[in-house]
């Protein structure tokens, strides 16, 4: 018997089954492919099946920092607020200012006649962007922000201005963050159309709604007594088939996960009350 004859012929049968398995696996692999894809639809196709429209995500992978910040005691400040008459409450954490002169607004229903009057009439009044209005109560709503992300929902950051029936600003409430920061913590940027699948998959997002815009800020992670830390929230608003707007939170370091932010806050008891100096 020739060995090294037997030899080759069965290096050759062995490389030929190893062809004929790959090849095997290949066509296996690619037909439950071909499965999946058909079994579970794209978060894209999904949206344009039930009518849902949306911008163009913007999926580029990128890093966004945890945050923390310290609540401002006003009387540390040394406020000078001109045609104002205000006090500081609950350890001079909050202020109650009411214009002596009530100031008009240029045109009640232009938003930025608001943004005109917090930036010239409120102490770094700059830092707030505004976030809802209540026409029935007349109550304008800001959040502080840092870098043009807005700080979601949290009572040391907020900002409340009251107009009286001939559209005049009469007082507003403030509380503010400072020594804002950046931490070493950090999370990978959640792309655009997982946030979308999270909410889709939550039953949130109802045929021929429109997603009206797709924006990065922050919620509180950990509410201490005079620190807080921020985690990176996605926001998303959206218009509804009834004309109505509606707006949820995707938390990004906790990925799919939806929160909700708008839990109203308990009152704090207005426990020390301080004319100005």
């Amino acid at each position: 018997m020739d060995w090294n004859k037997t030899k080759t012929i069965f290096i050759i049968v062995f490389i030929v089954m190893n062809t004929f398995l790959y090849s095997l696996y290949k066509d296996r692999y690619q037909e439950a492919q071909n499965v999946e894809e058909l079994g579970e639809k794209s978060i894209e196709t999904r949206l344009k099946d039930d009518k849902i429209t949306h911008p163009v995500f913007s999926n580029s992978p990128n890093k966004i920092p945890y945050i923390s910040a310290e609540i401002l005691n006003f009387k540390e400040a040394n406020l000078t607020l001109t045609n104002q008459d205000f006090y500081f409450y609950n350890n001079d954490t909050r202020l109650h200012s009411t214009l002596i002169k009530p100031v008009k607004l240029r045109n009640i229903k232009d938003n930025d006649s608001f943004r005109e009057f917090v930036s010239e009439s409120v102490y770094k009044g700059s830092d707030y962007a505004l976030w809802e209005i209540n026409r029935d109560e007349r109550k304008a709503t800001f959040f502080q922000r840092v870098k043009d992300r807005t700080i979601y929902y949290n009572e040391h950051g907020l900002l409340e201005v009251y107009w009286n029936d001939r559209n005049e600003v009469t007082r507003y409430e403030q509380t503010m963050l400072k020594n804002i920061e950046s931490l070493e913590q950090s999370d990978n940027v959640m792309p655009e159309s997982q946030v979308v699948r999270a909410l889709y998959d939550k039953g949130l997002l109802r045929p021929e709604t429109t997603i009206v815009h797709m924006k990065l800020g922050y919620s509180t992670l950990v509410p201490l007594t005079e620190t807080q830390v921020f985690v990176p929230t996605w926001e998303v608003r959206l218009h509804l088939p009834d004309d109505t707007i509606e707006t949820h939170f995707v938390n990004n370091s906790v990925e799919g996960k939806v929160v909700d932010l708008t839990t109203p806050r308990e009152e704090e008891k207005e426990t020390e009350l301080e004319d100005k100096d």
